[in-house]
């Protein structure tokens, strides 16, 4: 079941670096930015969440958790591909699939 999570906050790309400087290397202004809208419940009743710690990315979908790093040697230094691939890893260790389609977040679970 494919489960529509939020629409892609496209205001957070005005925090990438050079734009919005911050110091880590992977773009964490604009991680949080991007994921703050992942905590929600759906019409469904899936309840999603989604932080950050240091390099790590924690999403919960439902009672699932998974964890994946914002890895910059293999994935970089495009800020917006490490934490796609960093959210399609934790979202696979929670047992879904992540994926955006047409500017929304979506989940199949």
């Amino acid at each position: 079941m494919k489960v529509r999570i939020a629409e892609e906050n496209l205001e957070a790309e005005k925090l990438i670096p050079p734009a919005a400087p911050d110091g880590s290397g992977i773009g964490v202004n604009y991680v949080d930015a991007y994921i703050k809208s992942f905590n929600t419940e759906t019409e469904s009743g899936c309840k999603v969440a989604c932080k950050r710690k240091g390099l790590k990315v924690i999403l919960t979908v439902n009672d699932q958790t998974g964890e994946a790093i914002i890895r910059r040697i293999e994935h970089g230094p495009d800020i917006k591909n490490m934490l796609r691939q960093a959210l399609e890893t934790a979202a696979s260790e929670a047992g879904a699939k992540f994926s955006v389609e047409d500017s929304a977040i979506c989940l199949e679970i």
